[in-house]
């Protein structure tokens, strides 16, 4: 079983407050970012101090509220901006990268990504042509008209987007946070999306899963990242290497520190293994063409049809997902999960 080991960010969960700032480990600080209008509340930004260096990990969602947390944060740890040499992002979601650019021009630090994460560079070009196709691919999916406009993205998405700057550095799996007086290590986790990455601190006996493992949510996996072939594939099997952490206590991006991570893994395993199980069962009855027919069959917490906008891309996408890997699996799924402008999408 895991086993809370942060009570005062348990209760701030729980009572859907903001928790305190904690030195988790001499040198290692958690710092709550407001995550503004989203039930995840918040986003947990770690800083790494080491020699004269220091590392912050998803500086969060870039808003005036989130900026004064996290100075406030870093105030609490006896730092400004200005002592922040690197920016350490898990994953390209802007309730993780948004900060690094204003957190970036304010300190200089670099901004660093995992070496297989993909950034948006092919939307460079036409916005309309960008919403269209990313209508287009939700058409072949069988969404019906009066849904597409809710569903898929507009021209404001576009320009959020593609306004983030490449980072400086690429973080490779295996490959040591380049801050001096740290031992922290990176560890490719794909699957969330295609870079995803943990970060594995031995020396304190620390693992920051970003939204990999989280303690109580099943992070979504979607089928929608431009070099992401089988995404629920990549997924269960960055499950199975995490046991290098099964001992250590789980630093997440959302909710509360815990640990039990080897038991954490398994719950996951089984739920998304179980989705699957559902998605065979709707194919097994013949009658789904699309996605949207199987997603129509699937469980959700509020019933399907309590998912609208955004919620709503979010479980087509996760579909898609299952039914690609149900067919890498040899499973006959006999549905088009093609994609035509694959998109990131901006989810916990």
């Amino acid at each position: 079983m895991i086993s809370v080991t942060a009570p005062e960010q348990f209760k701030a969960w729980q009572a859907k407050v903001l928790p305190p700032v904690e030195e988790v480990r001499p040198g290692v600080w958690s710092i709550p970012v407001p995550f503004i209008n989203n039930p995840m509340r918040y986003t947990l930004a770690y800083l790494l101090v080491g020699d004269r260096e220091s590392a912050l990990v998803d500086p969060g969602w870039d808003s005036d509220e989130g900026w004064e947390a996290l100075m406030a944060g870093l105030a609490t740890a006896g730092l400004g901006p200005e002592d922040v040499t690197g920016i350490v992002v898990t994953h390209f979601h802007p309730d993780h990268l948004g900060m690094a650019a204003r957190l970036r021009a304010a300190s200089g630090a670099w901004v660093a990504l995992g070496e297989n994460e993909p950034l948006p560079t092919h939307w460079r070009g036409d916005p309309l042509q960008f919403v269209d196709e990313d209508r287009e691919q939700f058409a072949a999916w069988g969404v019906p008209a009066e849904y597409l406009g809710e569903v898929s993205f507009q021209e404001e998405t576009w320009a959020q987007m593609t306004a983030i700057a490449a980072p400086q550095r690429r973080l490779a799996d295996g490959e040591l946070l380049p801050i001096s007086g740290l031992q922290v290590r990176v560890l490719a986790t794909p699957g969330h999306t295609p870079g995803h990455i943990a970060l594995v601190d031995e020396a304190n006996g620390l693992i920051l899963t970003g939204d990999h493992v989280l303690p109580r949510i099943t992070p979504h996996v979607s089928l929608e990242a431009a070099n992401h072939v089988n995404p629920l594939g990549d997924y269960l099997h960055s499950l199975g290497i995490m046991d290098v952490g099964a001992e250590m206590e789980v630093l997440p991006a959302h909710e509360y520190r815990f640990r039990g991570l080897p038991t954490r893994l398994a719950e996951l395993r089984f739920h998304t293994l179980e989705r699957s199980r559902e998605v065979m069962a709707v194919l097994a009855v013949g009658e789904a063409a699309t996605v949207w027919d199987v997603s129509r069959e699937l469980t959700w917490s509020r019933g399907f049809d309590s998912l609208r906008g955004f919620t709503l891309r979010l479980a087509l996408a996760e579909t898609a997902s299952h039914l690609v890997y149900l067919g890498a699996r040899g499973v006959e799924v006999g549905i088009d999960v093609s994609r035509g402008a694959p998109t990131p999408t901006p989810a916990p």
